[in-house]
């Protein structure tokens, strides 16, 4: 952004010079160029003057030493024309002068038609013209011939081409000045901006690891942006402190429903043997209600935990926590009579929050064990791939379809098919949670033969 800003403001320098510029350096030009006309016209006129009486008594030649010595001093070149035969000179200062050119015969025309010379217009340095004047010669106002003179222009030319390359220098210098001063002013500009654009980059991951907001603090920068970053400091304390109030909320009502919740189904188990044989079969269902209810708050305690827990990530042993997990959960699953398999290959140490690993192993199983049918196997695969370590965790049971993969990792969604299986809908949310702490990914897939599998990665520590 800095080299963009810094971009638009020389392009708007540059635009300045140059509008500015260019009509200073056409005006030198033009100014050389008129004192030149101005000092040639008063030649011509002089040597107008000269040739009346040569041309009264019809004695031309004698001008001819004037002229050819004029033309020696100043390498200008003067022909006399009489009025009857305008394209021979009756007298010039050499033989080389282009009387018959048309450019020269229509200014030869003008002046023996009575009219002055005019300024010619403009030329360029890299133009190799000459200035060439004709002026009448006037006896008793008769037009009696015209004086012409070829004047080289490159004095002029080198001139003006040094005047431009000072003008081109003094823009380049200016330049080179605006751009020294416009980079501090830039820096400046864009310091709130800069730090906004940190502060955002830390907004996320201070908020999803419940850690404090650092605040932009611009103290330096234009008013308006400091104002912002002011406005942004309050907005990121207020998200902060939301966010906080309803991981406490979840947390502590999580924690404060258990109590309540544990009455409840030791006074429903008291009254078991003590209802009516009618009334047996609800009481069941209530104590179901309860030992859902009561997963339902571990898994909030856990996510709370997930969301607002600050602690930095850290090297975990996969290898280590991978066989602990699956050894814990080998009596759940022979129980069930599913076979448990591990595959892959020793991956060593990725980063994780602490228990990370366990955590995520504990809910992929767990949500395992409930879909897959008896006699099937599940299949925990570890491998490593570059600088990230995946983990995957496939079963046999019904899956979920095409467009409901995206959303299985969203907090509280079932299946639609799945109702009628014990849970909650948290625990693909806590892994997801637990997982992006440290920049990792789950991805959800349907293998070709049925189940669901579950893939998440987490980079090499």
């Amino acid at each position: 952004m800095r080299s963009r800003l810094l971009g638009v403001v020389l392009a708007l320098i540059v635009l300045v010079l140059v509008g500015l510029g260019l009509p200073l350096g056409r005006g030198v030009a033009a100014a050389e160029q008129q004192e030149m006309f101005l000092d040639r016209l008063t030649d011509t006129s002089r040597f107008a003057s000269l040739a009346q009486r040569p041309l009264i008594d019809d004695k031309p030649h004698l001008l001819r030493p004037e002229l050819e010595r004029y033309s020696e001093l100043y390498d200008i070149g003067v022909a006399v024309v009489a009025r009857d035969a305008p394209t021979v000179p009756v007298v010039a200062s050499r033989n080389d002068l282009a009387l018959g050119d048309s450019a020269v015969q229509d200014l030869v025309s003008k002046a023996l038609a009575g009219r002055l010379p005019v300024a010619p217009p403009l030329f360029m340095p890299w133009s190799d013209t000459k200035l060439v004047l004709a002026e009448p010669v006037l006896v008793d106002g008769e037009v009696r011939g015209a004086v012409i003179t070829f004047s080289p222009t490159s004095k002029t030319r080198f001139e003006v081409l040094a005047w431009w390359a000072l003008l081109l220098a003094a823009s380049l210098l200016v330049l080179a000045l605006a751009v020294l001063l416009a980079l501090p002013v830039v820096r400046w500009t864009l310091r709130p901006v800069q730090a906004l654009d940190d502060a955002t980059g830390k907004l996320l991951a201070a908020v999803v690891s419940g850690r404090p907001v650092p605040p932009v603090g611009a103290e330096s920068g234009p008013p308006e942006l400091r104002q912002l970053s002011r406005s942004f400091d309050q907005m990121a304390a207020n998200v902060s402190d939301v966010l906080a109030s309803q991981r406490a909320f979840v947390a502590d009502a999580s924690h404060q429903l258990r109590n309540p919740l544990t009455a409840l189904k030791l006074r429903l188990s008291n009254l078991e043997g003590h209802v009516d044989a009618e009334a047996e079969v609800h009481q069941v269902e209530a104590l179901s209600e309860a030992d859902r209810l009561n997963r339902i708050l571990d898994e909030l305690l856990a996510m709370a935990r997930a969301e607002s827990s600050s602690v930095d990530p850290v090297p975990v042993d996969v290898d280590k926590s991978v066989a602990a997990r699956l050894s814990a959960w080998q009596a759940a699953a022979t129980a069930k009579e599913v076979h448990l398999v591990l595959d892959g290959e020793r991956v060593g140490m990725a980063l994780a929050p602490p228990r990370g690993v366990e955590t995520v192993l504990d809910a992929l199983l767990d949500n395992a064990l409930k879909f897959t049918p008896e006699g099937t196997l599940i299949v925990v695969d570890v491998r490593k791939d570059g600088d990230v370590v995946r983990l995957s965790v496939a079963d046999h049971g019904p899956g979920l379809q095409a467009d409901e993969l995206e959303r299985a990792t969203d907090r509280f969604w079932r299946s639609p098919a799945h109702q009628n299986v014990a849970g909650s809908g948290l625990g693909l949310s806590i892994v997801r949670l637990v997982v992006e702490r440290v920049g990792g990914s789950v991805r959800l897939e349907s293998p070709e033969d049925g189940g669901l599998k579950v893939i998440i990665e987490l980079p090499v520590a």
